[in-house]
């Protein structure tokens, strides 16, 4: 083996992309010491993104003094690579670990998220790609357009930073006072989920229990949701509840989209498209990807199958080391994967097995490279 390149996706509550691929890496090594590997920990949108990024590819992390979801001033961050793309995770400003006790998805904003967008584009950024994940908020982004200068205004004609209680008091909507370094600057949003603006899926209705919501505070955000759709489509001329997965992070799926041009796309799509991924596999003899469980909802092409698609483009094969294995799964073969082995080597709980994770991940890794030796 000469050239091998890894690219797993974290096993949440288990091991993160950069420790599976510090075990891969090992072996791999152990066996074939003059592989050259190539290392690309998965970023998936939410906390952690940008740290994924800037180990992939050269870059800085630039700091920025932001808003948080309440308003106050607290120290954030992107990441800025050497190409021009800012990398901006939504988390970082807006995040709900953030907010601790006081989660109330109806008064929190996205509007810190917006000053990390609008220093990077005035810095000169040339691309700008955002993860919407770990979000505290349902302003459906509107607190970051207002940060990048759009303007709303109430039926009296007064301008205001809507939240996500207050969204149904916006009259009209100006994208003409966005920053002009914005306007220009192409937009990708990384979002997992399908989930539309609202509705019984929607955003409110899914992620505003955990952000705080009570069963009445969800009817009220989803209604509210409902009318800012209605309102972006008449004025703006953009459906947003007919694009799939605007509901993510609160509604800044469809804001982003809305409000910034932006490129809805899976976050594994967009890795491979920012790092250059069909280049980095030109010469590759293998390569290792993995995801805590792969199952049905991975066929919708999560990291293992968006890996495995780019892979079979260049007849390069793909192992899948995961933690579960679900049933019919089978199509995974046909979209690339060559092969795929779960680490789990004793029937044991999901609180025990975690931690044995790591070692089992290394006996897996190894009987693997043991195998291929033979070949």
């Amino acid at each position: 083996m000469k050239k091998a390149v890894l690219i797993p996706d974290s096993f949440k509550g288990t091991m993160s992309s950069a420790q599976i691929i510090s075990i891969m890496k090992e072996r791999i090594e152990h066996y074939h010491p003059q592989c050259k590997i190539i290392a690309v920990p998965v970023a998936d949108g939410g906390e952690g993104s940008v740290d994924s990024f800037l180990a992939a590819l050269p870059g800085k992390k630039v700091s920025v003094r932001t808003k948080d979801s309440w308003m106050n001033d607290i120290d954030s961050f992107y990441g800025l690579l050497d190409d021009g793309t800012a990398v901006v995770e939504m988390a970082a400003s807006a995040g709900l670990p953030q907010v601790g006790d006081r989660k109330d998805p109806s008064r929190t904003t996205t509007y810190g998220v917006g000053q990390l967008i609008l220093d990077a584009a005035r810095k000169g950024a040339k691309k700008l790609v955002i993860g919407l994940g770990g979000s505290s908020t349902n302003d459906a982004g509107c607190g970051a357009a207002a940060a990048c200068g759009v303007t709303f205004y109430d039926k009296d004609g007064n301008s205001f930073i809507p939240v996500g209680g207050t969204l149904d008091k916006i009259e009209r909507i100006d994208l003409s006072t966005m920053d002009e370094s914005v306007k220009k600057l192409p937009v990708t949003a990384m979002c997992d989920i399908d989930n539309p603006f609202w509705g019984p899926t929607g955003a409110a209705a899914i992620f505003g229990p955990q952000k705080g919501a009570d069963p009445e505070m969800v009817a009220s955000l989803d209604g509210k949701m409902k009318y800012l759709a209605s309102l972006i489509d008449s004025q703006l001329g953009v459906d947003v509840q007919a694009i799939p997965g605007s509901g993510a992070a609160g509604g800044m799926g469809g804001g982003m989209r809305a409000f910034f041009g932006a490129r809805l796309q899976m976050g594994i799509d967009t890795v491979l498209e920012t790092v250059g991924f069909s280049s980095l596999i030109a010469d590759a003899d293998i390569i290792f990807t993995g995801e805590g469980k792969i199952d049905t909802q991975s066929l919708r092409g999560k990291v293992v199958i968006g890996v495995a698609r780019a892979a079979k483009k260049q007849n390069v094969p793909v192992v899948a080391v995961v933690g579960d294995i679900g049933d019919d799964i089978d199509a995974a073969y046909d979209e690339g994967v060559s092969g795929i082995f779960s680490i789990n080597r004793v029937a044991v709980p999901y609180k025990e097995a975690r931690t044995r994770a790591q070692s089992d991940m290394r006996l897996t890794m190894d009987n693997i490279l043991r195998f291929m030796q033979i070949l």
